[in-house]
């Protein structure tokens, strides 16, 4: 067995793929990837940048869809759709076979859309009715504005992945949007799937950066600690409020648990291992989604072994002695979650500039 396979059968955590492009589908690459123990695939607007504005396999189905008059926002989602569309049947026995346990892939609505809830409500629906395949989840940040629409979303059936939780506050909003959902939701609970994807190397990077201004022995003391902590602390939470009265009633009526999933999994600083943020957040119930270089990494050197629920009084620690040398981690939170959000909609709009560009050299040489 791969080590991806032994995490999941020996742990019962879910390893996905943080990355979609088309080269994957049509080389055989995402079958290998499956076979070897990936049980699901997230994607985002900068992942769909890179694979579509620098690699000439869109072209052809590109030029038919600006042949046939289509606008390039639309024949955006057209390729974006197709390439999704192909991995959700590669996945769907997978899907089958848990019984709905794993098996998804992930579409995010736009990412100019963060801050408009009627609008990420309706980019939603309009994903989730377009693809209909039962292991699609469609991804909508958690913004101050995306939680009303998780709620709603989740109330309709529809099956999401929340994205951009970088707070225990916001996880905890998250939940709650989850658990009101499922209770004001007329249809089969059974049917509806979501995984919280909390971040976390970017919350080392910005708190590093922090404690590197303090400059303090006690403040250099925590780098490379937050991250973890705080996901830590977050799979604390989502223990305690997925039991109890309130789930148990949801429970009995077949809902599943919203499994945390941890994002941004890769080291952004070279100095720190290249599975720190793997090794140290195994749990059951739980999904890390990973870049390739990642999965090789963890493939050849990684930790089986349950690590997400050591040292939690440590955890609690390190966020208290984080709060004592001047870390407000409710800012670092809010300057992470505009970064994204601007991240996001700046990969957007470079590839929709650049298939605008595209378009018109494509046009012009037929």
């Amino acid at each position: 067995m791969t080590r991806l396979e032994r995490l999941f059968g020996e742990q019962g955590q879910s390893p996905w793929l943080d990355n979609l492009k088309r080269g994957y589908i049509t080389s055989g690459d995402l079958t290998r990837l499956i076979n070897e123990g990936i049980r699901g695939i997230t994607s985002n607007p900068t992942i769909f940048q890179k694979a579509i504005a620098g690699q000439a396999e869109y072209d052809d189905q590109f030029r038919s869809l600006m042949e046939h008059h289509e606008s390039v926002d639309d024949a955006y989602w057209d390729l974006v759709i197709d390439d999704v569309t192909h991995a959700l049947d590669l996945l769907r026995p997978l899907y089958e076979e848990s019984a709905g346990g794993d098996g998804f892939v992930s579409i995010e609505v736009s990412p100019t859309l963060a801050n408009d809830t009627e609008g990420t409500m309706a980019s939603a629906r309009q994903l989730d009715d377009r693809i209909t395949q039962p292991n699609l989840l469609v991804k909508i940040p958690a913004t101050a504005a995306g939680i009303p629409a998780i709620r709603q979303m989740i109330a309709e059936g529809r099956s999401i992945n929340i994205t951009l939780i970088f707070s225990i506050e916001r996880h905890a909003e998250v939940i709650e949007a989850y658990l009101s959902g499922l209770e004001d939701c007329d249809g089969d609970l059974s049917r509806i799937h979501s995984v919280a994807s909390f971040f976390v190397s970017r919350v080392d990077t910005e708190v590093d950066r922090r404690l590197q201004k303090i400059g303090t022995d006690d403040a250099l003391a925590l780098r490379g600690k937050a991250a973890i902590a705080q996901a830590k602390l977050a799979y604390e939470l989502f223990t305690s409020k997925f039991r109890g009265e309130r789930w148990d009633a949801l429970c009995d009526q077949g809902a599943r648990v919203q499994r945390p999933l941890w994002a941004s999994t890769s080291t952004k600083n070279p100095a720190y291992p290249d599975t720190l943020y793997i090794d140290n957040l195994i749990g059951p119930d739980t999904v890390n989604t990973m870049p390739d270089a990642t999965i090789d990494a963890f493939e050849r050197r990684g930790t089986l072994a349950c690590t997400i629920n050591r040292d939690l009084d440590q955890a609690h620690q390190v966020m208290d002695d984080l709060a004592r040398v001047g870390v407000d981690m409710a800012d670092v939170s809010r300057v992470l979650e505009d970064e994204g959000v601007a991240s996001f909609t700046k990969s957007f709009d470079e590839l929709m500039g650049s298939l605008h560009d595209k378009a018109t050299e494509l046009l012009q040489s037929s």
